[in-house]
């Protein structure tokens, strides 16, 4: 999956506009323009498409947790660099404050069943010797169950190829 697949499905998903993605990137102190944002929305075809780097995925990413949870005291922490799906999946998991029950919940929407023990691989360290990477199907199907809880009846309009 793509930093700007993931973007435009978690702009689905909550139903962002322009307006509320730039609000997010600024609840991190940073800053982004309208152009850019419809830049990375756009297809991947598009003359205009633009790459969502790494760092912008992770400041939008600690921004919706700011969003979701509130912005903590203090300096804000630092965006990384390289990205992974196990960082992504644990912000989300963090920005939507789930417990590991809620997460086997929405991968149960999106017709898939782990374990307990096969998601908190996905969240341990990647030197832990039980650590386990994150593929782009767990990742899209943990996706695809966020939009199946937080926006019902949206599965055929969304036009996202899930599988």
């Amino acid at each position: 999956m793509t930093n700007n697949d993931i973007l435009r499905r978690i702009r689905y998903v909550f139903d962002f506009n322009d307006s509320k993605m730039i609000a997010i990137f600024g609840l991190t102190d940073h800053q982004v323009t309208r152009a850019q944002i419809s830049d990375w929305l756009k297809k991947d075809d598009d003359p205009a498409y633009q790459k969502c780097s790494d760092t912008h995925l992770a400041i939008f990413l600690n921004g919706l947790i700011n969003d979701k949870r509130g912005k903590k005291e203090g300096a804000q922490p630092e965006p990384e660099k390289r990205l992974t799906n196990n960082i992504i999946f644990m912000k989300l998991k963090i920005a939507l404050n789930l417990k590991a029950e809620d997460v086997l919940e929405i991968m149960d929407l999106a017709d898939l069943s782990i374990s307990k023990h096969e998601l908190s691989a996905f969240f341990r360290r990647p030197g832990h010797k039980h650590y386990r990477d994150c593929k782009n199907q767990i990742l899209r199907n943990f996706l695809r169950g966020m939009q199946l809880k937080y926006r019902p009846g949206t599965e055929l309009e969304a036009g996202f190829k899930w599988k």
